[in-house]
């Protein structure tokens, strides 16, 4: 509430209409017995009587005296509005991927206040910067009231390795604010308070103007995949998902610079140690004969080192994906996926790059490592960082990375939430 009109001392009786130029008359004529005009406060009773002066309204039953058709106060009676707070919390739930969050996170500082760019997570917002960020001033639309969005916007990444799920907020003005052009502008409600005085029942009949909050609350997680017979990189909708990755079309994107039609040409700018006796010393292009297919490779395999997921029957559809969108060789089989994915000297010096006093102890190693792999591939197929921060990889080549660099005990999280 920031401004109100009030009409006191209202009782059911026989009164007067507000005079209006639906409800003015000059006889019994002009009023209609019984009729109730939509506009009105009561029922006709077919009598035209004085309202004030020589003015003559229809005669009604209703709460009287009628409400005036007054305009609200200016400036408005709870100006100081403009500093008070609302606190949003927010819920949300992805349920393809079993995922639940709110916008408070643990430790919420309560004396924080939302700004943009010095606060951006504080879920507590003061009504003057509201309409402030939306270019309108508090006190002009304390007067009228006025409709005011607020937009939580979830962008959330919910792969293991790269999980982020923060929601980010803007507000946007819903009520049309042209009063000249409005027939109802603002936003206003009305309420009654009853009482009784000499034992006959009355009440204050309020005129509330004020402010109205829709959280408009907006979620995707768009995920991308690559094959390595292809020449683009495909955008998917993750509400669209219901299917295996392998079949859904996506959006084509197109790929950047670096492409991988010919691994012979790509530079490669990190050295490992020798290489061990028998296997092949300089880079090869991937293979052009297919791999053989692994007895386990499920049906939507390509390369017939892809591995059934280990998830839930209802979430499996997202690691149903093979390096290939047609059947041929598996880019695990490439040389350039050993040295920039599977290398432990290139991933050692990686981890070490990021944190300098990193302890690589046994117990934690693989899952580091395991887990650098997963980034490091991803940044290597996709190039761009936006991309690999949303990138699916096939399953051929987590079971490899898995195989490399394998877990103790238990089972692999893939897709599932970390929470």
């Amino acid at each position: 509430m920031t401004n109100f009109l009030k009409t006191e001392g209202q009782e059911q009786r026989l009164c007067p209409e507000y005079p209006t130029r639906r409800t003015l008359c000059s006889s019994d004529r002009g009023c209609k017995k019984g009729w109730m005009d939509p506009q009105s406060k009561g029922i006709q009773t077919g009598r035209c009587v004085v309202y004030e002066g020589n003015r003559k309204t229809c005669e009604v039953s209703a709460w009287c005296p009628i409400e005036a058709v007054g305009e609200a106060p200016r400036p408005a009676l709870l100006n100081s509005a403009e500093n008070f707070t609302v606190l949003i919390k927010n819920n949300i739930d992805f349920p393809g991927h079993n995922y639940t969050t709110r916008n408070i996170l643990p430790g919420l500082n309560i004396t924080c206040t939302f700004h943009k760019t010095q606060n951006p997570q504080c879920p507590i917002f003061r009504l003057g910067d509201i309409f402030r960020e939306t270019g309108d001033n508090f006190s002009d639309v304390a007067i009228q009231g006025g409709i005011m969005g607020i937009e939580i916007y979830w962008d959330c990444n919910l792969d293991r390795w790269f999980h982020h799920c923060r929601p980010k907020y803007s507000f946007r003005r819903l009520d049309d604010k042209t009063t000249n052009v409005s027939l109802y502008p603002g936003y206003n409600f009305r309420y009654a308070k009853y009482y009784k005085e000499n034992n006959v029942e009355k009440r204050t009949l309020i005129k509330v103007f004020g402010i109205r909050f829709d959280i408009l609350v907006f979620g995707t997680t768009l995920k991308y995949v690559s094959f390595v017979d292809e020449s683009h990189i495909r955008m998917v909708n993750q509400k669209l998902l219901g299917r295996s990755l392998q079949d859904v079309k996506g959006q084509e994107v197109p790929r950047p610079a670096m492409d991988f039609t010919d691994l012979s040409k790509l530079p490669l700018a990190l050295h490992d140690p020798p290489p061990i006796p028998g296997q092949p010393g300089e880079m090869q292009p991937l293979r052009e004969e297919a791999t053989p297919r692994s007895r386990d490779s499920p049906v939507w395999c390509q390369c017939g080192s892809c591995l059934p997921s280990q998830l839930p029957k209802s979430h499996r559809c997202l690691e149903e994906l093979c390096c290939r969108k047609k059947p041929g060789a598996c880019i695990t089989t490439s040389e350039l996926f050993r040295k920039l994915v599977l290398s432990r000297h290139v991933l050692q010096f990686l981890l070490l790059y990021q944190e300098p006093l990193l302890a690589l102890d046994v117990d934690s190693t693989n899952s580091r490592l395991r887990h650098c792999a997963y980034r490091c591939y991803a940044t290597w197929r996709f190039g761009s960082q936006d991309m690999a921060d949303f990138a699916i990889l096939p399953s051929c080549c987590r079971w490899r990375i898995r195989k490399e660099f394998p877990k103790s005990e238990g089972q692999y999280s893939g897709f599932k939430s970390p929470y």
